[in-house]
């Protein structure tokens, strides 16, 4: 009698915890081998769905692996409070994880490819749910492994956390596009540790944050990023970034300008 009493109450246990299972993930329509893993370590058991509203325009070829381009504009998604960028078979998957704030979900980027993957962005939108649209690319092999330019030049100290931007009007939004001198070093290449930018923010002529971001080492070196601003007031915006070594860098930008670094 005491063994069935047992079993009768492990079993009353357990049943919640299947309740409360994450939902499954749908399947990937692009076929990939690390979709499931990455999909479970970025999303942690939030519903996902394959949303073609996520714009994400891409070459579907990588002339250069060490620079591509990635826009994603998920304006159509309602809430959208999340964006990151992802390659499932880069070493390092993940590229940035941007949150709006007061800014348009839009970015565009460059990131480097290390071999034949799909590029994925991924929005989080007010319904709680992921909503991700993705693309195979081909790509010769090295985008993560090789040196940076500057490396191999030697000079880049002399340039590191030099900022270059401008912004415009574009209709009720304040168009940003900022860039700054860094190698961007992943730590796959022999003799060289990772030493990459970490964070970005942008904040108003009040101090608003507007926007923030962290970046990992497979975006390119020389990072330059193109943002959709809301200011809550006119002005210039302030950028500060902080690299994984503890440096800081800011530069304020007013329309047609040019920040300092």
């Amino acid at each position: 009698m005491m063994r069935k009493a047992a079993l009768t109450v492990l079993t009353t246990l357990l049943l919640p915890a299947c309740a409360w299972a994450a939902p499954a993930l749908p399947k990937d329509p692009l076929g990939s081998p690390m979709w499931t893993y990455h999909a479970a370590r970025l999303f942690k058991g939030a519903p996902v769905v394959f949303d073609p509203r996520v714009r994400l325009q891409v070459p579907m070829i990588a002339e250069n692996q060490h620079q591509f381009p990635v826009t994603v504009d998920a304006r159509t998604i309602a809430g959208a409070s999340r964006i990151i960028v992802f390659a499932d078979l880069n070493p390092l998957t993940q590229a940035v994880d941007f949150r709006p704030l007061h800014a348009a979900p839009f970015l565009s980027l460059r990131i480097k490819l290390d071999q034949r993957t799909p590029v994925r962005a991924a929005v989080l939108g007010a319904d709680g749910a992921w909503h991700v649209s993705g693309v195979w690319v081909d790509a010769a092999g090295g985008g993560c492994s090789a040196p940076p330019v500057s490396r191999a030049k030697g000079d880049w100290a002399l340039h590191l956390g030099e900022m270059r931007g401008s912004a415009w009007k574009e209709g009720d939004d304040l168009r940003l596009r900022v860039s700054i001198r860094h190698p961007m070093d992943t730590g796959l290449v022999e003799n060289i540790p990772s030493f990459h930018i970490e964070t970005i923010h942008l904040r108003d002529a009040a101090g608003v944050e507007l926007a923030s971001m962290t970046v990992e080492g497979s975006v390119s070196e020389d990072p330059a990023f193109t943002f959709l601003l809301r200011p809550t007031r006119e002005g210039p915006v302030k950028v500060q970034a902080r690299d994984s070594e503890g440096r800081e860098y800011q530069g304020v930008i007013g329309p047609q300008s040019r920040p300092h670094g």
